[in-house]
């Protein structure tokens, strides 16, 4: 990429950041022959440590085609945090909208003039136990079905060993490795044509989460679980075992209420007891009474 196309905040990002990265990690990167030298297109890459947004854009950078990342558009408002995403040209979501398509409006406008849009897919750092790619969100679908541009999957691994998933201290040594690969043009075709539901960007989200994950088990020499972690499914799961739980406590309290209303009809005590009425409490609370 011409070196006027980055610009000035860019390359004082680039300065700032190249040097502690480059002492910090080693680098196994394959697959830049993957990145577009031209025209719009879209990065899906999976999300693993604090830290890879960084080691991921080092990767970009010296592919020559920069990366524009979505970031909350709360980001871009003060201080100088602001002032370089601004300045490095970095693409706003604005969450607060309804309308999902209007959402990445500026995404879509980033491509549309040539780009390379970084998303995400997943939204947030994977909570898979073994640090899979989970299920994906459909913003990168959205995207490329509108701009039917390409969406080249990337997969990356060692940040989250030098930053662990939510981790706040540097793992520094040994030192690690940043492993990235990119691969081919994930085929969207079959989803052009036909109406944006949200079923088929679920289809679309899923072939591009895959090919991600299939990048991933190539850096891991390893298989990926044949279904995807999904905290949707493990919130619901979560909240049906806590009603499970609470049912339970709630029919163990009444078992135990009966069992002392016969204790004390048996001995003659009318009235109930304070164990008794203790007992009643927490089955009231169960119930939500």
């Amino acid at each position: 990429m011409p070196r006027r196309r980055i610009g000035f905040w860019y390359r004082l990002a680039a300065v700032i950041c190249k040097p502690p990265l480059v002492v910090l990690i080693n680098r196994d990167w394959r697959g830049m022959e993957n990145i577009p030298a031209a025209g719009g297109f879209i990065t899906a890459v999976n999300h693993n440590s604090h830290a890879d947004p960084f080691a991921y854009a080092h990767y970009q950078y010296n592919s020559g085609r920069v990366p524009r990342f979505l970031a909350k558009s709360g980001l871009f408002r003060k201080g100088f945090v602001g002032t370089m995403m601004r300045g490095t040209g970095q693409i706003p979501v604005y969450r607060e909208t309804t309308d999902a398509l209007s959402a990445f409006r500026a995404a879509i406008d980033a491509v549309e003039r040539g780009e390379c849009v970084v998303f995400y897919p997943e939204g947030t750092i994977t909570r898979d136990p073994d640090q899979w790619p989970m299920t994906g969100k459909t913003g990168a679908a959205r995207v490329a079905l509108q701009t039917r541009c390409p969406v080249i999957p990337v997969a990356q691994w060692g940040a989250n060993e030098l930053l662990q998933p939510y981790a706040r201290k540097l793992n520094v040594l040994p030192r690690k490795t940043h492993h990235v690969l990119a691969g081919p043009p994930v085929d969207l075709t079959r989803f052009y044509d036909r109406e944006m539901t949200p079923d088929l960007l679920k289809e679309a989200t899923e072939v591009i989460m895959a090919a991600i994950t299939r990048q991933l088990e190539d850096i891991r020499g390893a298989k990926a679980p044949t279904t995807p972690y999904d905290p949707r499914q493990e919130r619901i799961e979560q909240r049906l075992r806590t009603a499970a739980e609470e049912a339970q406590d709630a029919r163990d309290a009444q078992e135990a209420l009966v069992a002392l209303d016969r204790t004390a009809k048996a001995a003659g005590d009318v009235p109930q007891t304070q164990e008794a009425a203790d007992v009643r409490e927490v089955q009231e609370e169960g119930q939500g009474k």
